[in-house]
């Protein structure tokens, strides 16, 4: 008995297999058909369901469309799943019995995606990669939407879950093979255990797991391809040297990047290596229950959290490093006094902090700007908000110089002969280059208000480009001897209602009511039936008509040449904008340190070793912000290892321990961080780290506490 025949394949649907067949399993494919993007088999089947789709069936495959100028409201809900999508374009407009060419032009993930919607503009959205080396783990993320790009090896799977719980990235690629790594992602049970329940994997923040090629996180193949990437012949200078298991996240990460999702990381121009032991150990546990980022109820208001309180940063990138810095406090005393001196240069000169931080309101997101740019995503309007970001930075230098100079220098530690260093301002200030050649460019060759899209014109500057300029005059010239058309068609027919118009299928025509056919010249050629009337063509028309939408096209194009060409002098300046870009960002919560601590009346501490925690009249950093009708009672604390070395809190329910102990718990914090602290006056030596244990119910924002 023969086999079945296959039924033969249309060209179009040939065309989608052998499309389908090249992206990754979990990605569906939305394919451009005129004005939608159809799912086909089990996509639409998915997608239906997902988006509330009407699923059909023709000739017995399964399919259902969303339209082209909808797409991103469903894109939103596809990736909000934690689902993989792929953009498939047509590449050419449709011409009658030819196949359309076809390609897909970008794969989103939950971790790489530039979606608005989704992003939110004071954190990070972070694709990570984790290797195991022997018992050492890898971490590497990326932020696409910003060129981040950090790596770091952590000695035990505590450490590794705790930077995880830390950083909340929306993916994590792992060898789907290696089972010492799926034995420390799959827990046995305990409390990091999803809703405690063994065998599940740990998911803090809803991480999209994605297994991926073990090949790739071999640190033969990983160190190829960085040093590919980065155009080096050592890793050495990216503090990489024998940290393999670091090697090998960060090459994996990348690795997908490219070929699993195809995407352009050109903008991924710099690769940072941390170690945690630079930072004052603080895990998940303790950042929930001090409710450093988040509140511990989903109905509190926002603005109970540390972050919140402390966050003056006027621009999204400084918002996004205040994230990380309190995450990550400082363990050492030299780079705390250093941002230190920073905040207390500001406050020296208050007229000065307010001319900085007004100044840098206009910077607004440099680093996502830029990434948009450079990932091929960006528009017109984007160029427009580069520039002036640009605009700013030579005002914004000769401010920082004046706040900067040589009126505060860096205290020294006790015992210590070498040499000042230089201030952490003036080096911030060092790192801010100013490009005065392609502000320029900017100016002279983009609109001060562009369209959104590229390819419609509208973009550039009359007086930029000669040959852009006889196109347009082209192009307005035919519209005003249309306008005469008209004029004297009416004047010879003696038809007042006769109008030119245009329509985008039939082209320019001469519109006649059915009242006044019977007027219409012998010359006057039918071309279109409508329900008041005729529309017609003459010879004359036909020949303008043909050197009118020849020049839109042909000057519609030479735009969105000028775009790439203008797009690609930017994209020359990359390193020295993403520095800039870097500094603005620690300058802009160095400033919102000095303007809360200005208006909270916060004191500078003193931070030695000797392991003293001495604090004078004390306020709860949060609760004297958030509380209107009544005032925060300051209170002391007195730790020392010579004579008090512990402190036992006693009393009733709702007497404020707790509310003490965070306290105590959130000033050791403040300090390590490099910023002032609400009290009077205070000494807070170096801590390694901070453990909390409050209780479940507790609500300090609305003087609730449970704690026992």
């Amino acid at each position: 008995m023969s086999a079945p025949i296959e039924p033969q394949l249309t060209p179009m649907m040939a065309q989608y297999r052998r499309i389908k067949a090249e992206l990754p399993k979990d990605a569906l494919l939305l394919f451009r058909l005129g004005d939608f993007y159809e799912l086909f088999f089990e996509d639409a089947v998915l997608a239906s369901g997902l988006l509330n789709l009407t699923l059909t069936q023709r000739n017995g495959v399964p399919m259902c469309g969303l339209p082209y100028h909808a797409a991103n409201n469903y894109l939103t809900r596809i990736l909000q799943n934690g689902h993989k999508v792929a953009i498939c374009d047509q590449m050419e407009d449709p011409k009658p019995g030819k196949l359309v060419p076809r390609a897909v032009t970008s794969i989103l993930s939950p971790g790489t995606h530039f979606d608005e919607r989704l992003l939110k503009a004071e954190r990070n959205n972070f694709l990570g990669a984790v290797s195991v080396q022997g018992g050492t783990f890898g971490l590497a993320l990326v932020d696409l939407t910003t060129g981040d790009f950090r790596v770091t090896e952590l000695e035990s799977d505590k450490v590794l879950l705790g930077e995880l719980d830390r950083l909340r990235p929306s993916e994590v690629l792992y060898p789907g093979e290696t089972k010492a790594l799926m034995e420390v992602l799959t827990l046995s049970g305990g409390g990091l255990a999803v809703a405690g329940r063994p065998g599940t994997p740990y998911n803090p923040g809803r991480i999209q797991w994605v297994p991926y090629d073990d090949w790739t996180f071999l640190p033969e193949t990983a160190v190829f391809t960085l040093r590919e990437h980065f155009k080096v012949a050592s890793l050495d200078g990216y503090g990489l040297q024998g940290r393999s298991a670091a090697i090998g996240a960060a090459g994996a990460v990348l690795h997908y990047l490219t070929q699993q999702l195809r995407r352009d990381v050109g903008h991924l121009t710099r690769l940072g290596y941390y170690q945690v032991s630079d930072f004052l150990v603080l895990d998940g546990i303790s950042l929930r229950n001090l409710e450093i980022l988040e509140p511990l109820h989903r109905d509190a208001a926002r603005n109970t959290t540390l972050f919140s309180a402390l966050n003056r940063t006027v621009t999204p990138m400084g918002a996004r490093r205040l994230r990380d810095w309190l995450t990550q406090p400082l363990a050492t005393a030299e780079p705390i006094r250093r941002r230190q001196t920073a905040i207390g240069a500001w406050l020296a000169q208050p007229a000065g902090l307010e001319t900085f931080r007004v100044r840098l309101t206009d910077v607004k997101d440099l680093e996502r700007t830029l990434s948009r740019l450079s990932l091929g995503s960006g528009n017109a309007r984007d160029l427009i908000a580069l520039r002036m970001a640009l605009e700013q930075i030579p005002t914004l230098r000769k401010t920082l110089i004046e706040v900067s100079g040589p009126t505060l220098s860096e205290p020294q530690p006790e015992a210590t002969s070498s040499a000042p260093r230089e201030g952490f301002l003036a080096q911030l200030t060092s790192e801010l280059v100013e490009l005065p050649a392609l502000i320029e460019l900017l100016e002279r060759a983009i609109t001060e208000e562009p369209p959104l899209a590229v390819k419609e014109g509208g973009m550039i500057r009359d007086g930029f480009s000669t040959e852009l300029d006889e196109l347009r005059q082209a192009s307005r010239g035919g519209k005003e001897w249309l306008a005469k058309l008209q004029k004297d068609e009416i004047s010879r027919t003696g038809i007042p209602s006769l109008k030119v118009g245009f329509n985008s299928v039939f082209g320019y025509y001469i519109e006649v009511t059915k009242a006044n056919l019977s007027k219409v010249p012998g010359e006057y050629v039918r071309k279109q039936t409508v329900a008041n009337g005729e529309r017609f063509i003459t010879q004359e028309l036909k020949t303008m008509e043909s050197k009118i939408l020849g020049a839109e096209e042909r000057a519609t194009k030479l735009e969105y040449d000028l775009f790439q060409k203008v797009r690609e002098e930017v994209l020359s300046e990359l390193r020295s904008i993403q520095q800039t870009a870097a500094a603005l960002a620690q300058l802009d919560v160095l400033a919102g340190f000095a303007e809360t601590a200005r208006r909270s009346s916060w004191s500078r501490p003193e931070v030695a070793d000797a392991g003293i925690f001495w604090v004078q009249e004390g306020r709860h950093p949060v609760l004297e912000q958030v509380l209107v009708n009544e005032r925060f009672v300051p209170n002391d604390t007195t730790l020392d290892p010579a004579q008090e070395q512990i402190a036992l809190i006693t009393g009733p329910n709702m007497a404020g321990k707790s509310t003490y102990i965070r306290q105590v718990a959130l000033l050791g914090l403040l300090a390590h961080t490099g910023s002032y602290v609400p009290a009077a006056a205070a000494r807070i030596d170096l801590l390694d780290r901070i453990f909390t244990r409050i209780g479940a119910s507790d609500d300090l924002a609305r003087g609730q506490s449970t704690f026992m």
